[in-house]
């Protein structure tokens, strides 16, 4: 059985960033999923399914809240190079 997270929020949040309530909820809710994958705490497919949403979406749609779809240090980075 799914576990279910409230948040409560003033009802002026949505109109003080001319968004409908619908649009304030689903931005929190890819904020949180994309703050949990940052911090490598669910993969990508995890933080996807946690809003709903498909793993490609997800991922082209992080951005939009300041979290890189790729978050590579320069030894990962390098690492890959070799081995490519």
């Amino acid at each position: 059985m799914p576990l279910q997270l409230q948040v409560e929020y003033p009802e002026t949040f949505p109109d003080a960033l001319a968004e409908t309530h619908q649009e304030f909820e689903a931005e929190a809710k890819l904020a949180m999923a994309a703050k949990l994958f940052e911090m490598k705490r669910l993969s990508s497919g995890q933080a996807a399914k946690l809003i709903g949403m498909e793993r490609v979406e997800f991922l082209l749609a992080v951005h939009r809240v300041g979290t890189p779809t790729i978050n590579l240090t320069k030894d990962d980075l390098l690492s890959d190079i070799r081995n490519a």
